[in-house]
């Protein structure tokens, strides 16, 4: 097999060196997303779960302790938690959505190579019906066979990574949503100690919104 796997290579041309080099970006760019991405538990986790992960950070698994407790630590308003989850989507969903874009860009090049090392085989191939002579079979042959495999590998190389950028989205998806359902009950289970609703506008622009409706009432009497 290993015989088997050096003459693909060998006999795809120069465009394998790129397909190689692009599939190690590839590959090693997912399985960083993936590592970043991927908390045991977080799926999983139920509301009850994470009222006590708040409640009690020990409990809570590794990455999601560092999380909850940067969340809870030296707060002092409502406002304070929000910011602070502002800042952990801020930092780390950004640096997700860089790195997909880059993972689906490598993903598409892949085939598009492939095709190019079809275009240089067959062209290899006409060139050598053209010219003529003895060796005119062998020539036909390598570039024929040049023009399958660049196809081939380009393939191989994408549709796995493909699926790794799937994975990477969906992780991303419900990391975000993650986030979302731990705020909400961060908020919920700190609002009895600080006194207050989340987002102190919300009470001005109900008065506002009377306010207007006074004076258009006022108006409509006169």
């Amino acid at each position: 097999m290993l015989e088997q796997m050096i003459h693909t290579w060998t006999t795809g041309g120069w465009v394998m060196i790129a397909l190689a080099l692009l599939g190690f970006a590839i590959y090693s760019t997912a399985a960083q997303l993936l590592l970043s991405l991927h908390h045991r538990g977080l799926q999983k986790a139920t509301d009850a779960d994470l009222r006590r992960w708040i409640r009690e950070p020990a409990t809570s698994p590794p990455r999601i302790r560092e999380l909850i407790r940067y969340t809870q630590d030296g707060v002092g308003s409502l406002r304070e938690i929000e910011g602070r989850f502002r800042e952990v989507e801020a930092v780390k969903v950004p640096d997700v959505d860089r790195k997909l874009s880059v993972l689906g860009v490598m993903v598409v090049a892949a085939p598009l190579f492939g095709l190019l090392g079809t275009v240089l085989g067959m062209l290899l191939t006409f060139k050598a019906i053209g010219v003529g002579g003895s060796s005119v079979s062998d020539v036909v042959a390598k570039g024929i066979s040049e023009a399958l495999v660049a196809t081939q590998t380009g393939l191989m190389v994408a549709l796995p990574g493909w699926m790794a950028a799937f994975v990477v989205k969906r992780w991303r998806t419900e990391y975000v949503a993650f986030l979302a359902r731990l705020e909400s009950i961060s908020l919920r289970h700190f609002r009895a100690h600080f006194h207050g609703m989340t987002r102190a506008f919300v009470k001005q622009d109900v008065a506002a919104s009377a306010r207007a409706g006074g004076a258009v009432a006022a108006s409509t009497a006169f």
